[in-house]
């Protein structure tokens, strides 16, 4: 009996293991192929030149330069305004905020808040953003459009982060006579930050992708140069694509792709970079 026992929990481990593998390799294997498929078509656009000229001849010639550096403005701004707000938050609402009905509303406001289709954040940063604050169609009004909609993002995992991180160390400082605010700055934020930078990565890797937010609140097809000050137009990667893809005819098929590919490995780049750091956080 006992032995028969053990081979059905065997038998249902080995099963849920080979189910386990088939759902990795069904998202996996897709995105290894879209990636393959993607450096197939847009590796011949690849140049030194279409790496640091700016577009001519409506993008048909040149290169994206300007898009480039605008995409990691615009990453580098939803971080600098989305982060420190975020994470603010999250340790008010795992550290110091009762239970109450007014947490509970509040967290649900934030759950909706990540389920909000990104046009109507670039309708809620046109009508805030460029025409009340009257920052104007310019990259930090686009900046901050998308710190918006990363901010539920970028609270919830904070908060989850910083959730994780044992009761016990809490209790060992403030034992020894700590502040309840310098154990959640020495003990309890240091041991959460692999969490919190996987909220940065998920931020910026959505910031870098988006579309529809940054036409309405400051991204153009093509500008003068690149951004001389944040209170300027700029190019970006997705809208650039979008663009040449849709509304250029007689566009290139290899230029297409090759932009497609420039914003995944911008992506990728920025991914592993943080990834890396966020593993020198754990280790140590």
């Amino acid at each position: 009996m006992a032995g028969s026992n053990i081979k059905s929990r065997y038998l249902t481990q080995k099963t849920a293991m080979v189910l386990l593998v088939t759902a990795t390799l069904l998202v996996v294997v897709p995105i290894i192929l879209i990636i393959i498929y993607m450096i197939a078509n847009g590796y011949s656009a690849l140049s030194w030149d279409f790496l640091t000229q700016p577009p001519a001849q409506a993008g048909k010639a040149g290169g994206i330069l300007p898009a480039i550096i605008g995409t990691i403005y615009l990453m580098l701004g939803t971080i600098i305004f989305a982060l420190p707000v975020g994470v603010t938050a999250g340790i008010y609402l795992s550290e110091y905020a009762r239970n109450n009905w007014v947490t509970r509303l509040v967290n649900m406001a934030i759950i909706n808040l990540a389920g909000v289709p990104s046009i109507v954040f670039g309708l809620f940063g046109l009508g805030v953003f460029v025409m009340t604050l009257n920052l104007g169609m310019s990259l930090i009004a686009a900046s901050l459009t998308l710190a918006a909609q990363a901010l539920a993002m970028t609270i919830t995992t904070s908060r989850e982060a910083i959730t994780a991180v044992p009761k016990e160390y809490r209790e060992g400082s403030l034992a020894i006579g700590v502040s309840r605010w310098q154990t959640i700055r020495y003990v309890v934020l240091p041991q959460a930050s692999p969490g919190i930078l996987t909220g940065a990565i998920l931020a910026m890797s959505r910031a870098a992708g988006e579309t529809a937010p940054i036409i309405v609140v400051g991204a153009a097809f093509l500008v003068g140069g690149l951004p001389g000050s944040p209170f300027d137009r700029f190019m970006a990667l997705p809208y650039h694509l979008y663009t040449v893809s849709a509304h250029i005819p007689g566009m290139p098929a290899d230029i297409k792709w090759g932009v497609a590919l420039v914003l995944i490995a911008m992506v990728l780049f920025f991914n592993i970079l943080v990834t890396l750091v966020r593993f020198k956080s754990r280790k140590r």
